[in-house]
């Protein structure tokens, strides 16, 4: 399918801020984010506020904004998609000849934005933020984040820096290479980092939110977390495949086992073990047809080609 061109950048730099019932940080955003973008590209800029089926007054709070003449574009869905669906779309409508992502809980100093540019400047076309400390998290989320982070770049097909998010400035070459890349399984920070090209770190310290609690309850994070593991990595389904080799080694170690037992010991006995062996290969079983099924759904999802989202109202721009 031959897509249509993509348009030349009109600006100095885009922000796009996805937001769900963020209707507490935004007062608190908007300020920050406006001083710090006016500090690094001057007036030259523009934030893009994406409405993720909001259920409190968020939405109206961007129309507000974007009514008063800050350059300020919102962005109102159909529905929630969640925070990777609502960052593709507010990307698709980007005008600047680099792009910030960032989240609305200000855990993320927007003030950083300044000396991202500058390492882009010196030449890096992706500036990510890479976590020193994480104060306001629990030990179970540094921990579990941690282990993830080093799975995937055990596992995965490209590196995946560790202890980075979404938040991260991008040049419009990575971002022309985003556009290109049709999949409805997101995983952004994968994707740009499967682009490559010159990737530098900042490291920072995160603040609390300022805000609320995390839209990200341990089901979204497990959810989140397969979407990166299937998006970028085969080595599940080859772990299916090394699992039935060993159970059929283990099998016919048994096989020996029974005949020995049967030559030398006569009876047999461990009814109960066998049933508890027998429990575990059909488990084994069943988490191999479901690792396999979760890359046919995904297959699937794919091939059916919807629209990536569907938005409503876009106001506030010129």
């Amino acid at each position: 399918m031959d897509l249509p061109p993509l348009p030349k950048p009109s600006l100095a730099l885009s922000i796009v801020v996805p937001c769900h019932n963020e209707a507490g940080a935004l007062p608190l955003l908007l300020p920050r984010l406006l001083n710090a973008c006016r500090t690094a590209a001057g007036e030259n800029f523009e934030i893009i506020l994406v409405n993720d089926g909001s259920t409190d007054p968020t939405w109206a709070m961007i129309e507000k904004a974007a009514a008063a003449g800050l350059p300020v574009t919102g962005v109102n869905l159909a529905r929630r998609y969640g925070q990777q669906i609502a960052l593709s779309a507010g990307l698709s409508l980007c005008r600047g000849a680099r792009t910030l992502i960032i989240d609305a809980d200000l855990q993320d100093p927007p003030e950083l934005v300044t000396e991202m540019m500058g390492l882009m400047d010196a030449g890096a076309d992706v500036v990510y933020g890479q976590r020193r400390k994480r104060p306001g998290e629990g030990v179970f989320k540094r921990v579990s984040a941690a282990l993830f982070y080093r799975l995937m770049q055990t596992i995965g097909d490209h590196a995946l820096p560790a202890d980075a998010g979404d938040f991260r400035l991008i040049n419009r070459r990575v971002w022309e290479l985003l556009q290109k890349m049709p999949e409805r399984q997101r995983y952004l920070r994968g994707m740009i980092a499967w682009v490559g090209l010159k990737q530098v770190p900042l490291v920072y310290d995160r603040a609390p939110r300022v805000n609320g609690r995390s839209n990200y309850p341990l089901s979204r994070m497990l959810h989140f977390a397969l979407d990166g593991i299937t998006s970028f990595s085969v080595v599940p389904l080859r772990l299916s495949l090394w699992l039935s080799i060993g159970c059929g080694m283990l099998a016919l170690l048994m096989l020996v086992y029974v005949a020995l037992s049967w030559l030398f010991f006569g009876t047999i006995r461990g009814w109960t073990s066998l049933a508890c062996m027998m429990l575990f290969f059909f488990g084994l079983q069943f988490f191999c047809i479901g690792m396999i099924g979760e890359y046919v759904g995904r297959i699937y999802l794919e091939s059916k080609q919807r629209p990536l989202f569907v938005i409503d109202r876009v106001i506030g721009r010129s």
